[in-house]
């Protein structure tokens, strides 16, 4: 990613054209697949009443992580994108 507040400040623009708020909001995520990165990621949306869905790679090399959690406005969903690219090392925001 080359300018990430570059990429957020489209990615606000585009959430707020496209839905109307609050709303659901699917993150996905790829992770080397590690417990302990699973975790970091599932923690950070603990307590917002999130569906967290997670599948292996084939070769069970990653894991992708689906959490589908209702939002309050596309600052709140650019929020948790920052906190996770923060906190988890290795991680692919799509």
């Amino acid at each position: 990613m080359k300018d990430p507040e570059e990429f957020y400040e489209k990615l606000k623009e585009q959430l707020a054209d496209t839905s109307l708020w609050p709303t659901s909001y699917l993150y996905k995520f790829i992770v080397p697949t590690n417990t302990e990165k699973i975790e970091q990621i599932e923690s950070i949306f603990d307590n917002l009443g999130s569906v967290i869905q997670t599948k292996q790679s084939k070769n069970g090399k990653y894991t992708s992580v689906s959490i589908n959690v209702r939002m309050k406005n596309p600052d709140q969903v650019i929020a948790k994108y920052k906190e996770v690219a923060e906190k988890v090392e290795g991680v692919i925001s799509l």
